[in-house]
């Protein structure tokens, strides 16, 4: 058995980002972009104002002076002249400060009547003016390769002038579910059947990390069956198999993917749950083996998975992220498997930080468990017991979006 730290690095060095593709500001949410987007304009265009107000020359703005009303300039309608000696222009935020004036008297300091503007308080130079380019100019680089982008990146883009970005294609991942028990939901069970979970939890895993799920047929276990099914990988950016890959006589995957060209890089790993993991490649196709246990396929998905499409994706493919929360049941000292283990989180009255609770069980069947969980906590392997009130490393889920 290898550790979930050299798995993950050995998954990860087979891939390489997608390809790039061009979409729509509309289509790109939580895209990767894939080259670095550089701006067509400056940010803002020339100088504005930042304040409904009046454009003036500093040198006439003194308290109690009369200034002469020659216009005004609506955003988006910028006058036309200058501002001379002892002249004001009507603006609001957003309006291009016209020639000549070089600050700007808030309306809240100016009294106007008909064509002329009273001083109540002196601006100072420069006051309320937003200069050209002052949030970005023209060739700068807004955002880099490699941002996944989110509403703000969006916007920042937009403002930038861009209306198309070139971004990573989503990646493409096979999910092949076998077992002679397996039935659909809503379908009659077979006797001794289940129902099946992974595909479905599975498919949204993968679209809610950025990818394009394509969920085949459930095959029985059969070399053949699953052999035929493996063709439909084909061109896919990634093979996901769920089931059968235990050491049980009808755990077949590992050889039906072998009669297609199989070259296993790993099977077993030193954690639990979801020892039985396998990788390797069948042709070019990456391929990831994940347990039957809803609970088990799940837990190795968010260990290795999640990090595989984020590479995919053009992003380094970190681990998961852990932070110390604070026992608030004791767990026992550890074997020889690193130990994920299903917890909730409360927040104490008093505002401090976590607080766990693990489960009383920890069965690799019970989804119900995982579904209700905040966190797991992560045990490596040989940790002694922890009393209640120390630390413990735990993975939240809910930052994961999963």
């Amino acid at each position: 058995m290898i550790s979930v730290t050299e798995a993950r690095a050995r998954i990860l060095a087979g891939l390489s980002a997608t390809t790039p593709e061009t979409v729509s500001l509309a289509e790109a949410l939580h895209r990767v972009t894939a080259r670095p987007v550089v701006s067509r304009l400056s940010n803002p265009p020339g100088d504005v104002s930042a304040m409904d107000g009046y454009a003036v020359r500093a040198a006439d703005a003194a308290r109690g002076a009369r200034l002469r009303l020659i216009g005004a300039a609506p955003a988006g309608h910028p006058f036309a002249g200058s501002v001379g000696p002892g002249e004001t222009v009507r603006l609001f935020t957003g309006s291009l400060v016209p020639a000549g004036a070089d600050t700007i008297l808030i309306q809240e300091n100016a009294d106007a009547e008909g064509e002329s503007v009273t001083v109540r308080e002196a601006p100072g130079p420069g006051r309320h003016i937003r200069r050209m380019g002052q949030d970005f100019r023209a060739g700068d680089a807004v955002l880099t390769a490699g941002y996944r982008l989110s509403p703000r990146h969006i916007g920042l883009a937009a403002a930038a002038g861009h209306p198309w970005l070139t971004v990573h294609r989503r990646p493409r991942i096979v999910i092949l579910c076998t077992g002679d028990e397996i039935a659909l939901p809503g379908e009659p069970l077979p006797p001794g059947g289940v129902v099946s979970s992974n595909g479905a939890a599975l498919a949204a895993f993968v679209r809610a990390a950025g990818g394009e799920p394509v969920l085949l047929p459930t095959v029985p276990d059969r070399l053949e069956a699953i052999a035929e099914a493996a063709a439909a990988a084909g061109g896919a950016d990634m093979l996901i198999t769920t089931g059968g890959a235990s050491v049980g006589e009808h755990d077949l995957v590992q050889a039906g993917l072998a009669s297609r060209g199989l070259v296993l890089d790993f099977w077993r790993i030193a954690m639990r749950p979801g020892k039985p993991l396998m990788h390797g490649r069948l042709g070019e196709v990456p391929m990831l083996g994940l347990p039957g246990n809803p609970v088990s396929a799940l837990v190795c998905a968010i260990l290795f998975l999640l990090p595989a499409l984020q590479r995919l994706q053009g992003l380094p493919g970190h681990p998961p992220a852990a932070e110390p929360v604070r026992l608030g049941s004791p767990l026992p000292a550890n074997d020889i498997r690193e130990d994920y283990v299903r917890a909730s989180l409360l927040v104490p009255e008093d505002g401090g930080g976590w607080i766990a609770h693990p489960y009383g069980t920890q069965d690799s069947g019970q989804i119900s468990r995982l579904a209700a969980a905040d966190a797991l906590l992560v045990r490596p392997p040989f940790a002694p017991a922890l009393a209640v009130g120390e630390m413990v490393p735990a993975i939240r889920l809910a930052p994961l979006g999963l």
